[in-house]
């Protein structure tokens, strides 16, 4: 539905001065045929009709009649905002109805300031809002992200009385989440003295949206033990990304269950949802059940597919489903490309991976964005095609960002090649990066070639620079729960327990030939301390609480904000030997499946 500013409308019918005078019979008859003419309407053109009667018989004037003529032509699928704007100036004093009815109107068309426009002219003219004024008021200022004027109108609610109604409230915690205020939504939550599903779900998307997926989880276990609440569709479609995000399987099994028994039919977003889901927890058999299972796939479907796949290191299989994309008639976008080259890279398809590059542009009008440069980077980087990779970002039509640099320094890294290395590194410092990660691999690089002068070079300017890396941490799913470790952890109530494991696994592990890669810790430090802060990663961390607390044969998952080190890498590949088990880590970059002693991503990553 259309619509100008309200400060520029257009009069489309005038009511006359004096309405006509009939017999208060014909009237009431009259008027009942123009509202049922009203409530027929099935586009604009019968709503004129319907309108030109209310003028002609004089019902304009009459409130009830004016108020359902501007609400039919506002909030209808098929009416016109600016019709409706000229029908609400013709009111001399319009009352609340009618400027809730402009409110809601303006917000669903998506003109959120004029909505608020219409508010202030309310106060202005002095007619008091109601309940029903401030849910839609709320919307306006969530889109907006209009903190302080969400924040007045709050003043407003409690001026106005409203401060305890119930959809007064569930808006006002999903306006304050949406402006990136929690904890104004959380005490607006709990302030309440009821609360319904819909509030549940309105705290729930509030920490979604700021990413807080554990909080999302802990408030959805409180709204289980509280009641026997129905959880809403789209709440369990968030409880889906939160389990995705941690990497909390079980519980993500167990929202599939909740889904189930309260959807009848799962739409395509939803089955996407859970696809993505299974995906990236580990459990791509699962994934690909559900993908195949599908009657009807979208774009979305696909994309999340092809890049669990790529994701996964089953660079051919995602290929296929990329075919199985096209063969549909499906167009790939970038995105789909940027799952596809990354599944070449994967697969160590370098012709393919050229080809599918010169199809994206030739075949589909895709002009290559800066991350589609870096999968080809990484694609002769794992090819070990370096100087080949330096030659091609130099012919890049584009400026070659962060990502582009970044890739080429992890092939440097795995493939020794230092000279290159350095022009990469060079770069990314150059573009003031703020990745401490970019230093650590350099520095790394010159350990290996012990190169010490240049590796005290690196980290007197990490130093200068104020680098603090980013505190590692990882999560692990045991008993339906999520506990998370950080590196150095003693918080954990379970702490002694997990280091007297780390003693054992350690014990075990100096059979099988470990020794502790301590160029990975980049403390000036001695060796023996370099060694206890290795013991202390929160992988190791993670996976001594899994082994301690499942039985023996159950796969550990583990989910990581940062890279693997490599030394966490050798660690875990020997440890699945020693303990019989399958550890599937999902890193920043990607996922590893650990089982007897190897590694899916072939010690690339």
């Amino acid at each position: 539905m259309a619509g100008t500013s309200v400060l520029q409308q257009t009069n489309f019918f005038s009511p006359p001065a004096d309405p006509p005078q009939f017999s208060e019979l014909n009237l009431r008859l009259k008027e009942q045929q123009c509202l049922s003419l009203l409530k027929r309407c099935k586009n604009l053109e019968d709503f004129k009709q319907a309108h030109a009667q209310i003028v002609k018989w004089g019902f304009f004037w009459n409130s009830f009649s004016a108020s359902n003529l501007v609400a039919a032509c506002a909030l209808s699928d098929w009416g016109s905002l600016d019709y409706a704007c000229s029908i609400f100036q013709q009111f001399h004093e319009p009352g609340t109805f009618e400027f809730n009815t402009m409110i809601r109107a303006h917000v669903k068309d998506m003109n959120f300031q004029d909505a608020l426009v219409f508010y202030y002219e309310m106060l202005e003219r002095g007619v008091e809002p109601d309940n029903f004024t401030y849910p839609a008021l709320f919307k306006a200022c969530a889109w907006l992200k209009a903190k302080e004027e969400g924040m007045q109108i709050h003043g407003h609610v409690f001026k106005f009385g409203f401060e305890s109604d119930l959809y007064v409230q569930n808006s006002l915690i999903n306006m304050y989440g949406k402006c990136g205020e929690i904890q104004h939504s959380c005490a607006v939550f709990e302030q309440m003295d009821e609360k319904s599903v819909a509030s549940w779900s309105a705290i729930i998307a509030a920490n979604a949206s700021l990413g807080m997926w554990y909080k999302c989880l802990m408030v959805f276990g409180n709204m289980s033990s509280e009641g026997s609440w129905r959880p809403e569709e789209s709440t369990l479609v968030t409880l889906l990304s939160a389990c995705t995000h941690l990497g909390a399987l079980d519980l993500g099994k167990c929202t599939h269950g909740a889904l189930l028994r309260n959807i009848s039919e799962l739409n395509v977003i939803v089955q996407t949802s859970l696809i993505d889901m299974y995906v990236k927890c580990g459990y791509l058999e699962k994934g690909l059940s559900l993908f195949k299972k599908m009657t009807k796939r979208n774009q979305m479907s696909y994309t999340v597919m092809i890049s669990g796949l790529a994701m996964q290191g089953h660079g051919e299989e995602a290929l296929g489903i990329y075919s199985m994309m096209l063969e549909e008639g499906l167009d790939p976008d970038d995105v789909v490309y940027v799952g596809v080259l990354s599944s070449c890279s994967h697969a160590g398809l370098v012709d393919e991976g050229f080809n599918c590059f010169d199809r994206m542009k030739s075949e589909h009008g895709i002009e290559p964005t800066a991350q589609h440069y870096g999968c080809m980077v990484d694609l002769m980087g794992k090819a070990g095609m370096i100087n080949e990779a330096l030659e091609f970002i130099k012919s890049m039509p584009i400026k070659p960002n962060d990502v582009v640099w970044r890739s080429l320094l992890s092939a440097c890294r795995v493939h020794c090649n230092l000279e290159i290395g350095e022009i990469a590194a060079k770069h990314l410092f150059e573009s003031n990066s703020q990745n401490a990660g970019d230093y650590v691999i350099l520095s790394n690089m010159y350990a290996r070639a012990e190169k010490w002068v240049e590796v005290a070079k690196i980290r007197t300017e990490m130093a200068r620079k104020g680098f603090n890396q980013v505190p590692g941490f990882s999560l692990v799913e045991v008993g339906r729960r999520i506990h998370k470790f950080v590196s150095q952890d003693t918080s954990h109530p379970r702490c002694g327990s997990v280091y007297e494991m780390i003693h054992q696994m350690e014990w075990q592990l100096k059979f099988e030939g470990y020794s502790p890669d301590t160029s990975q810790v980049l403390l000036d430090v001695d060796e023996e301390e370099k060694r206890q802060r290795l013991k202390g990663h929160s992988q190791k961390l993670a996976i001594a609480f899994a082994l301690i607390h499942t039985s023996k044969g159950t796969p550990i998952r583990i989910a990581r904000n940062l890279r693997m080190c490599s030394d966490c890498h050798t660690y875990t590949k020997l440890i699945s030997i020693i303990y019989e088990r399958e550890i599937t880590v999902r890193d920043r970059n990607q996922f590893h499946h650990f089982k007897n002693g190897t590694c899916s991503c072939r010690d690339y990553w």
